[in-house]
């Protein structure tokens, strides 16, 4: 029984070698890309033989715990934009005829409405990361009862203080740039 593994490892290897060889074929009649995910799904679904196709975008193949169905996602064709050369100018579109005009006292109001939110966010943004940097003490909390005697406990808690703080730091800084584009 034990010469039987290799021979059984060595068949296993030539189905995925079919299998790979016809995706392969695919690739030449529908496109790499589809074939290229479609051997990626056989690979992973465990397939002893090249998959067939049931229905649409649905594909079925034998493994050897039995039959294994798995869908491949049809890849759209991508149009490949017409290439620009440095420099020139993007053609300015004019907008629709229909499209609703906003006086400038309306704007005027809605961007100083939204600065005001801003600067609102601002504050409170700037009051947490307050009360974070005071939780995380410079990396050094206090320590909690149930951390005593668990140092990877006390690691994680510090580690999420941590993240608390940057992520709170982060906000300030990305609203403070918006304010400053507004200017």
């Amino acid at each position: 029984m034990a010469h039987d593994v290799p021979i059984r490892s060595r068949l296993c290897a030539a189905a995925v070698r079919r299998c790979l060889l016809a995706a392969t074929l695919l690739a030449c009649s529908t496109g790499t890309t589809l074939a290229q995910s479609l051997a990626a799904k056989a690979r992973e679904s465990g397939c002893v033989d090249a998959p067939r196709v049931v229905e649409g975008a649905m594909y079925k193949c034998n493994t050897a715990f039995g039959p294994a169905y798995f869908n491949v996602p049809e890849v759209a064709p991508v149009e490949k934009a017409p290439a620009r050369r440095a420099g020139s100018p993007t053609p300015s579109v004019a907008p629709p005829a229909n499209l609703p005009r906003v006086d400038a006292a309306t704007q005027k109001g809605r961007d100083e409405l939204r600065r005001k939110v801003l600067q609102d966010e601002l504050v409170a943004e700037e009051k947490l990361l307050g009360a974070a940097r005071a939780a995380y003490a410079d990396g050094v909390p206090p320590l909690l009862p149930e951390e005593r005697g668990q140092p990877q406990l006390r690691a994680e808690r510090i580690a999420r203080l941590r993240q608390s703080v940057q992520l709170h730091e982060r906000n300030i800084e990305a609203l403070r740039k918006e304010l400053a584009s507004q200017r």
